[in-house]
């Protein structure tokens, strides 16, 4: 059997249309096919069940079967999948308690799947101009797709440039958020006003679930541009300061949160912190500095982790003052971690919630060439930043938040009073 062929026709010297026909893309479409009208009529059969006991005036079943509404599609990763929807009939339609059945798996908007409105704004920021959107997906969509015109496209654009505004004004006075990491990426891709830097923030909220807490332009990480950052923030009802906040080095953050939440504990990050200390020590010792270094932030206690700190300083000062000076200066924010729930040490030992997701934006602007405007630019890292957001996990050990919240004290990660009576057992 033939899987593939494939057409090239030649309509001018400037234009090759490729038309492609593959037998295993059609089986999977129609295989998605047959799986979603079950899917659907499952649904219906479920929603008439569970009314089956509701009755009309006169006695008659309230909820029937009524044929099927016109067909319609959806684009997929695979292409366009056909749908047609059952319909049910509420016989009391015409009173106040009327009820319109709608299937979850395929509401009345649907256009595109998710993931598909995921790869629009990924593109555009690789640089694909609106023109250019159905070319590039017909392999894929095939050559008859919508929703993927040139006009479609700048709407969406103007869509998504509007989502982002909204969200950027939303009320935080609702929500706490215990923990946060912050860091400043530099994307490749030139911003207009010389903005070149783009300010992030992602938290945890008191339930354990990480959220896209702010994203903002800025004058590389400048303090000014996170006190902007942080007070507009502030303005839309974040009043309460995190209890701990996660960065790199970058001076403009930390001068920025201690002036705006004194209170909020600062964290470096471990894995900024061993670039830096590696940059300034000749590779062929890379491997033991490695060591050393996983030796202080991976002690089971505090006293572990500073006898661990005193051997690396004792042992690279002499030779290489530059790498433990810079590990030096941050020795208390590096270890802050240990007054805080064991559970949350590998949350809060790094800023690899931030570093994660935007390695997927730096791999998509590291090559595009276009100058993309601020709001152009901020929009897209935005939709992509949202689009990860949906498979983030939860804090692990998020049930212990209320108590940091409520100030409990942790020594080595566990609290006060166990670890007080740990150290009775132990003493006995």
């Amino acid at each position: 059997m033939r899987t593939k062929d494939t057409i090239i026709a030649f309509n001018k010297p400037e234009e090759i249309t490729v038309a492609i026909t593959d037998t295993i893309t059609e089986l999977a479409r129609e295989g998605a096919r047959q799986m979603l009208a079950r899917a659907i009529e499952d649904e219906v059969a479920q929603f008439l069940e569970l009314r089956r006991s509701e009755l009309t005036e006169n006695g008659s079943q309230r909820f029937v079967r009524n044929g099927h509404l016109p067909e319609r599609a959806v684009q997929t990763g695979i292409g366009d999948i056909q749908i047609q929807q059952p319909r049910v009939r509420d016989r009391n339609a015409d009173k106040s308690d009327g009820l319109h059945f709608t299937p979850s798996i395929f509401p009345p908007y649907i256009r595109r799947t998710k993931s598909l409105d995921a790869l629009l704004p990924v593109l555009y920021l690789r640089g694909i101009s609106t023109g250019d959107f159905k070319a590039a997906l017909a392999p894929m969509l095939g050559e008859d797709a919508k929703n993927v015109s040139p006009n479609v496209i700048s709407r969406l654009k103007a869509a998504w440039e509007e989502e982002y505004h909204s969200w950027n004004k939303r009320d935080l006075s609702k929500e706490r958020y215990v923990y946060w990491w912050a860091d400043g990426i530099y994307l490749q891709a030139r911003m207009e006003d010389g903005k070149d830097c783009v300010l992030v923030v992602i938290a945890v909220t008191d339930r354990g679930e990480k959220r896209l807490l702010a994203i903002e332009d800025g004058y590389r990480e400048s303090k000014d541009s996170w006190q902007t950052l942080i007070r507009s923030l502030k303005q839309r009802g974040l009043t309460q300061a995190p209890k701990v906040a996660v960065g790199d080095g970058a001076l403009g953050f930390w001068a920025a949160i201690s002036e705006e939440f004194p209170q909020t504990r600062h964290q470096r990050c471990w894995v900024h912190k061993t670039c830096n200390v590696l940059d300034k020590m000749p590779k062929s010792l890379h491997g033991q500095a490695k060591e050393g270094i996983h030796e202080i932030w991976m002690a089971a206690t505090r006293e572990a982790a500073e006898k661990a700190f005193d051997v690396f300083i004792n042992k690279f000062s002499a030779k290489y003052p530059k790498a433990t000076e810079c590990l030096k200066k941050d020795r208390a924010e590096l270890l802050t971690f240990y007054d805080f729930p064991a559970e949350h040490w590998k949350s809060l030992r790094t800023s690899n919630p931030i570093e994660s997701t935007f390695s997927t934006v730096r791999h998509r602007t590291r090559r595009s060439r276009g100058c993309f405007s601020r709001k152009t630019i901020l929009t897209m890292v935005f939709k992509i930043c949202q689009s990860s957001q949906e498979r983030w996990n939860r804090i692990h050990g998020f049930n212990l938040l209320a108590e940091v919240i409520r100030g409990v004290k942790f020594v080595d990660g566990i609290r006060e009073t166990l670890h007080q009576a740990t150290d009775q057992t132990v003493a006995a």
